[in-house]
This record gives structure tokens, C-alpha cells and sequence, in this order.
């Protein structure tokens, strides 16, 4: 079980002191926070994805490429990478690249994300999203698993004879999971591939999103990649703890309240009550959060999101450190115990690697001489299957 952060990189004004931090400030303050949960011992760090004010996160694979240098074994994941508005092209290049230069302590998370604009800000059309992620990612699954691509598609201009470069490390892809809480379509895909599926569970109210849980894992398990209790589950979270259940109560108030998010359509403890928001001492977080096991089934993933609403960096790493040293420990005690047997973990690279190659030595791309040009050779590397060999574009 993984237990990690994810911060949707929000700047917003503290509800408090009535400042509005810099992005700079943010930006420097997020960074903080990732290496504070390396260090207390959380499992996973993960970032949104935005172009748009007030968030800051537009590069995830810059930011997470720097967090990679400054951290030993937290693994660093995105929520979500936009597969709908990004070239998938792109998408394989910059996290094999990120997955290189973080020695594959990657994963990364798909969606469609929830900003209308951002569509015809990437020349896109939302009203064709749902295509858009599947066609993507269809095409993103064979650039990592394929030297050599032909492939045609309604949103893109065609490959012929391409080579995503560089290729995964250890000839592994990242593990992929597609965030998605209203499209059964995303389900159906992450099952069918075997990879994991995201719900952010959060902003509903409680079991909301079981249906579609249910759905993947019973996919998964038509799709022949094991039983539905082994499917691979995550779930988005938000907790605020304190030592004392009314002092969180007191502290979180303001920021709850202020939000543009929540304070003006919510009451506090009217949405503690019917959400999955947690707020309170650590006992109380690990008893809403066994809740989720219990409602959900066994999962393999679960991030909470500590740093938004205006909450000041101290805070936001107090809040870290509680996670790692008071609510996860006891979690992940509690969960193993309740888990049923056969239930696996979430996979790393380390166990893609052994589940791959098992004993054998991994595949370490190395490129034949003759493609710098991009137009000579038929074979990108010197292991490429002779029977998959590039048909180059014509030049005229």
C-alpha cells in the first residue's frame, strides 16, 4: 500500500493573514514539501497539471526532474497529466526522459482534466475529449512498448517509422493510471490495459465514486489481468490533522471557509460529515480513511492533498509530518492485516523490472550509428527486431 501528497498547485490568498503568496513563493514552497515526505517516509509525491492562474504547475516533468535531484526514494507521480491537450509524442519523451533522471522512481497519471479553456488553448475541441484520451493514450502505450511506430489517428498527424526517444529505462514504461471520476470509458481503457485506476475522492459525497470503482475492477478482471479484488485502485483524499480533533477543527475553519472552493457553498462540519474530507486528530484521519478499505475494497494508493486552500508552508509541512509519523505508520499496519489475501501491491519499476525480465539482465537501449539524420537506417537499435524495421518517410 502507497500512501503519499498530490497538490493540484493552487495560489491561494491565506484566509488568515489575508497575503497571497508568489508564485515563487509557491513554487519554492511545494518543492519543501515533497522533500519533507521523502524524508518522514511517504511513498509518493505527485503534481497537477495547469495553464492557467491561480495555479502554477505547467511543466510538471521540469518541476518533478528537479524534486527527482533532491529527494532519495519518494515516488514521483503527476494528478493529472492533460492526455487530451498534450501531444502524446511529447507525453512519452518527457517522462521517459523524467523516468531516466529519476533513476525510475516515475509513475504518471492520466486525465482529461477540468479547465474548459485549456482545449482550444492546445488546439483542441472538449466536446471531443473523451475520444481524445483514448486515441492518446492508445498511441502514448505504443511509443513506450514500440521502437519503431507507424500509426494514424483523427487528432494527430500520422508517424511513420518513429522512435520515441529516449526509450524507458530499463525498457519498462512508467506504470500509468487514468484519473477519472465521471467516464466509464477511462475505466474500461485502464482496465483494459491492466494499468491502475484514479479516483479523486474527494468534492462528493461519500462511496460516490464506488460504481465506477466496481466497474474497472470487474473489467480488469474480464480483461484477464487477474481477479477484481487485484485490480489496481488509487484514491484522491484531503486531510487536515492536529493532535486535538477541535484544534484542527478551529485552524482548518478559516481556510475552509475562505476558500473559493468550499466557503461559500459549504459548512464545515456538514461536509466532514457527508464527504471524505478528513479533518481531525490523527486517530480520527486513520478511522475515515480505514472507512475508504472498507467501502472500497482493498487498494493500493492513497493520496491526500495538504497544501491548498491558502495554507501556509508551515502549516502545510506540519500536516506531512503528522501524515508520516503518526496516521501512515498505523495505516499501513491496520490495511495489511485487513487485506485479503492475493491482493497485490501498487507496481513500481523495481517490480515491473523483476516481473519483466525476472532474473535476467534488463534491456539498456543502444542506438545503431546511422539514424542521426533521422533518414538513413531501418533499425534504431541494436537490439530493435529485425522484423519490426522503420519504413522511412519519403523526401521529396
Amino acid at each position: 500500500m502507497q500512501f503519499g501528497i498530490f497538490s493540484v498547485s493552487d495560489i491561494t490568498k491565506d484566509a488568515v493573514t489575508g497575503r497571497t503568496p508568489s508564485e515563487a513563493e509557491r513554487i519554492d514552497a511545494i518543492v519543501r514539501i515533497a522533500k519533507r515526505a521523502d524524508e518522514v517516509g511517504l511513498d509518493v509525491f505527485a503534481i497537477g497539471e495547469h495553464h492557467n492562474p491561480p495555479f502554477f504547475s505547467s511543466s510538471p516533468t521540469t518541476l518533478l526532474a528537479h524534486i527527482a535531484a533532491v529527494t532519495e526514494r519518494i515516488v514521483l507521480s503527476t494528478a493529472v497529466t492533460l492526455i487530451t491537450t498534450n501531444d502524446p509524442v511529447k507525453v512519452a519523451e518527457d517522462y521517459a526522459m523524467l523516468q531516466h533522471l529519476a533513476k525510475g522512481r516515475v509513475d504518471l497519471m492520466l486525465g482529461r482534466g477540468n479547465t474548459v479553456p485549456v482545449y482550444p488553448w492546445f488546439g483542441q475541441d472538449i466536446r471531443r475529449g473523451v475520444e481524445l484520451a483514448l486515441e492518446h493514450y492508445n498511441l502514448l502505450h505504443r511509443l513506450w512498448r514500440e521502437d519503431v511506430v507507424d500509426w494514424e489517428g483523427a487528432f494527430r498527424t500520422p508517424l511513420q517509422g518513429f522512435t520515441s526517444i529516449p526509450r524507458p529505462l530499463d525498457g519498462v514504461p512508467p506504470f500509468v493510471w487514468h484519473g477519472a471520476i465521471r467516464t466509464p470509458e477511462i475505466a474500461e481503457q485502464a482496465a483494459y490495459y491492466g494499468n491502475g485506476y484514479f479516483a479523486n475522492n474527494i468534492l462528493a459525497p461519500n462511496l460516490h465514486f464506488k460504481p465506477l470503482v466496481e466497474f474497472y475492477r470487474q473489467r480488469f478482471a474480464h480483461h484477464g489481468h487477474g481477479t477484481p479484488e487485484q485490480a489496481i485502485v488509487g484514491l484522491g483524499g484531503q486531510a487536515f490533522i492536529a493532535r486535538r480533533s477541535q484544534d484542527a477543527v478551529r485552524t482548518f475553519r478559516p481556510y475552509f471557509e475562505g476558500s473559493p472552493l468550499y466557503g461559500a457553498s459549504y459548512d464545515l462540519e456538514e461536509f466532514m460529515r457527508a464527504t471524505p474530507l478528513s479533518v481531525g486528530s490523527p486517530q480520527e484521519v486513520i478511522e475515515k480513511t480505514l472507512g475508504f478499505q472498507e467501502g472500497f475494497g482493498d487498494y493500493q494508493r492513497q493520496l491526500w492533498i495538504v497544501d491548498h486552500a491558502g495554507l501556509p508552508v508551515e502549516m502545510a509541512l506540519e500536516q506531512v509530518e503528522l501524515l508520516g509519523t503518526e496516521v501512515v505508520p498505523v495505516l499501513r499496519r491496520e490495511m495489511a492485516a485487513r487485506r485479503a489475501p492475493g491482493v497485490p501491491d501498487a507496481p513500481t519499476h523495481a517490480s515491473l523490472v523483476r516481473a519483466t525480465y525476472g532474473d535476467a539482465e534488463p534491456r539498456q537501449a543502444r542506438p545503431n550509428p546511422n539514424r542521426g539524420d533521422n533518414l538513413t537506417g531501418t533499425s534504431p537499435y541494436l537490439d530493435t527486431d529485425p522484423g519490426v524495421l522503420a519504413d522511412r518517410p519519403l523526401v521529396r
